[in-house]
């Protein structure tokens, strides 16, 4: 159908991550795009969030001040990407497209997406070893990297057990780097990761 809007009906988006809100239709001749605004509605009350007009972009609520966005210069292309998602962006959120036909009458075109804002815990880290692997010839360079997913920011702690089975911090940074390993830094290493 002539410049129907296409999406999704619900995006979940990790807290603290980015999400992008799909509104797409096929650019069509003779038709100008005008406005295009994207609204939420959370308890009954809705809220024009941003606006795309002769006049430039506007960003409405100060809630989303600096983490909303629509692509410029890809003609066709209205999604809205929101970043640094917080819990209460959960809510229904409605794309409108108007174009000028040249006729000067106007076609309005809605879509709306559910966002669901959710806060996932960090997974169980897996160690990603060097080039090299885990045994490795003295005096060469190599590395050990943390890596798990969830809602950010992640932190990570490096350890390495003792002989008498205590924990020593080496790190808290998701990679551990040796510049030149010695016979002495053979041994147990493991690492932590965790999220709020």
């Amino acid at each position: 159908a002539l410049l129907d809007l296409s999406g999704v009906h619900e995006v979940k988006g990790t807290w603290m991550g980015s999400t992008t809100l799909p509104c797409i239709y096929t650019p069509s001749e003779g038709f100008t795009q005008q406005v295009l605004s994207w609204s939420v509605e959370k308890d009954h009350r809705t809220s024009t969030i941003f606006r795309r007009d002769d006049s430039g972009d506007h960003v409405f609520l100060a809630q989303f001040r600096d983490r909303v966005s629509v692509q410029k210069d890809s003609l066709g292309d209205a999604s809205l990407l929101i970043e640094n998602l917080e819990i209460p962006d959960s809510g229904h959120y409605t794309c409108q497209v108007i174009w000028r036909s040249k006729t000067n009458s106007l076609i309005t075109r809605e879509l709306t997406t559910t966002v669901k804002v959710v806060k996932v815990a960090a997974t169980k880290p897996i160690i990603r070893a060097g080039e090299l692997g885990l045994t490795v010839p003295v005096g060469a360079r190599t590395s050990l990297t943390c890596v798990a997913s969830g809602s950010p920011p992640i932190s990570y702690h490096w350890f390495r057990r003792t002989p008498e089975g205590k924990a020593q911090l080496l790190s808290s940074q998701a990679e551990l780097v040796w510049d030149s390993l010695q016979p002495s830094d053979a041994g147990m290493y493991y690492c932590e990761a965790d999220n709020r």
